[in-house]
């Protein structure tokens, strides 16, 4: 069995720098693994995909040489390709289904992905807008479901009009992930694609200030809300309330909103010699990386289970490690301690694991007389979000809960009323881009039937 081909990466100026770490594959090595596929009949594969990319179909493209052909068969399924193969979890989803997972290594799918949609933006090539038959649609937020389901509408011959509350489009692909990880030319080409299908953008909109969701209701045949989770979750410990104290959401908005990457811009963020990241998902690993190439000395990751259970992906972890990141396990935080009201340490207890609770995970449980202190000028607390309560407070109580998510069929997104439709973390809570964009997809396609149905056709 052939070997599966390992991406380069940026050398030693990683931590310097935010240019991407993940290089992509060359054509030789595409070819190579490409060439590793078995085109099984049995698809499973493209069972593990959540937008239902017809995986096998485009890697044969691949490997005959039809790169647009390849492009093409992609986006019959995803409009944000090269984005989903930077940061969609492959490895638990189509990667994991992959037959040859069952005795080595799978087919690197998601590298594959990024190959060809990297090579089809070198080459210029771009969507085109097919005519208009069907009826308006207003998609609210500009994350990765708002642009998936406003490509999809468009696709199908609706009028799309996206409404963005910030000055930049792309939601939490914008504010939530880092240069180094999804570089904003990426970002911004996919935003052309799905621009170029005729889909209107319209950003700095407050659904609730700017227009209120029954003007919108008025407006369209149908309403889309994909406004994701983007309120930071806090510890509710002591000091959380000194200057040096972040949210993940914060720290990551400065950074990649504000340009705070980039030199030239005098964006106000400050990071102590020392810092600690609390938590260990994808957010902690792009905060604690980030923190590094805004000078930090020394960066912690601490969290209060082990490695086994960290819900980050693996990748996102060993690349976090070998960039020098320090992990305080089985460590959880129980105070932010300061002097002179300057944070000087993160007070912790040590922790042990017992029986699995609810999520599948190990209960960590506090060892007694075991606390200690990491000495830090700065805290970033990364242990989740919610919805923002501004859209929630502002349409209908019938399709909120009571924790400001909305109501709506997991299947095609439909709320209680008619022609209003969500999907994404709004629905679910925090979750993953290419899992938001599986929604968006069915919810697309239940639009597209509701608004036929309307107008009887």
């Amino acid at each position: 069995m052939s070997v599966r081909q390992v991406m380069p990466k940026l050398g030693e100026e990683r931590t310097t720098s935010f240019k991407e770490v993940a290089l992509g594959f060359t054509p030789d090595q595409a070819k190579l693994e490409a060439d590793r596929c078995l085109q099984c009949k049995q698809r499973f594969c493209v069972r593990g995909c959540p937008v239902g990319i017809e995986i096998p179909d485009f890697i044969k493209l691949l490997r005959e040489g039809d790169l647009e052909g390849a492009a093409r068969k992609i986006k019959e399924k995803n409009s944000l390709p090269a984005i989903c193969g930077r940061v969609c979890p492959q490895e638990n989803q189509c990667e994991k289904e992959c037959i040859l997972a069952r005795k080595g290594q799978p087919i690197a799918i998601g590298a594959l992905e990024r190959f060809v949609a990297d090579w089809e933006r070198e080459q210029g090539i771009c969507g085109e807008a097919p005519p208009q038959r069907g009826g308006t649609v207003a998609v609210v937020g500009s994350g990765p479901a708002g642009l998936t389901a406003a490509a999809q509408l468009a696709l199908r011959g609706h009028k799309v009009t996206v409404f963005e509350a910030l000055h930049a489009v792309g939601g939490v692909l914008r504010y939530g992930i880092p240069e180094f990880r999804l570089p904003k030319e990426i970002l911004e080409a996919e935003v052309d694609y799905v621009k170029s299908l005729g889909v209107e953008i319209k950003t700095n909109v407050l659904i609730g200030r700017t227009i209120s969701f029954e003007e919108l209701r008025q407006q369209f045949d149908a309403i889309f809300i994909a406004t994701g989770a983007g309120l930071p979750h806090f510890l509710g410990i002591p000091g959380e309330n000194l200057p040096g104290v972040y949210s993940a959401n914060e720290f990551l908005t400065r950074v990649n909103l504000m340009h705070a990457y980039d030199p030239s811009f005098d964006t106000p963020i400050k990071v102590g010699r020392q810092v600690a990241v609390v938590g260990a998902g994808n957010v902690a690993m792009d905060a604690a990386r980030t923190a590094l190439r805004l000078g930090a000395e020394e960066v912690s990751i601490v969290y209060r289970r082990s490695w086994e259970e960290m819900p980050a992906r693996l990748e996102e972890r060993e690349n976090a490690r070998e960039e020098g990141v320090k992990f305080q396990l089985l460590t959880n935080p129980v105070a932010i301690l300061e002097e002179s009201g300057q944070i000087k340490a993160l007070r912790c207890v040590k922790m042990e694991l017992q029986e699995a609770d609810s999520t599948g995970r190990r209960r960590p449980v506090a060892i007694p007389d075991s606390e200690f202190e990491i000495p830090v000028q700065t805290v970033i607390i990364a242990v989740g979000q919610g919805p923002n309560p501004i859209l929630s407070r502002n349409v209908p109580e019938e399709i909120r809960t009571e924790r400001g998510y909305l109501k709506a069929d997991q299947e095609t997104g439909a709320t209680s009323i008619p022609g209003v439709y969500a999907g994404g973390d709004i629905v679910t809570g925090a979750a993953t881009v290419i899992a938001a964009m599986g929604a968006a997809k069915r919810s697309a396609q239940a639009i597209d039937e509701y608004i036929r149905r309307k107008k009887g056709k």
